[in-house]
């Protein structure tokens, strides 16, 4: 059985769709997660959102623990402040895919300075919720070829 790929949102990213939409677009969390099992087929898929910066760091834990082929996470707000996620990151020794809906370098400086773009494999922004089926299937390819 192929190993998972950990697809993990941090805070708002519940409010998809409802949340700012002229920058987030009108796609919910619930769609996002139907396309990222979509674009997977067989390859499981650990959906999971959290406002909550401990639950983040336990899920990283977890997808060490339980050896996961990926993590695809898309950090938010936490991107920019959360030494605590880039430490659990660092752990995790297969690749790592940060994603961002927005492209975060057009917009205010203060998002500009990511903290997990120096443990992530790759950087996605700016496609829209249409970036996680990409992730998805940039990271089976990087888990088939053994990218880290």
């Amino acid at each position: 059985m192929a190993k998972p790929v950990y697809v993990i949102n941090g805070p708002n990213l519940n409010r998809l769709g409802k949340r700012e939409p002229e920058i987030y677009g009108t796609t919910t969390l619930a769609d996002v997660e139907k396309m990222c099992r979509e674009e997977a087929g067989s390859t499981p898929v650990e959906f999971r959102q959290s406002n909550s910066e401990a639950q983040i760091i336990d899920w990283i834990h977890e997808a060490i623990e339980k050896e996961a082929g990926g993590i695809v996470i898309n950090p938010a707000a936490f991107t920019f402040v959360s030494i605590a996620i880039l430490d659990a990151l660092k752990m995790f020794p297969g690749p790592i895919i940060e994603l961002h809906i927005s492209n975060i370098h057009k917009r205010e400086a203060i998002y500009h300075n990511s903290l997990v773009s120096k443990v992530a494999t790759g950087v996605m922004a700016g496609f829209g919720a249409e970036g996680y089926r990409l992730a998805v299937r940039a990271m089976q390819n990087m888990i088939a070829t053994g990218t880290k």
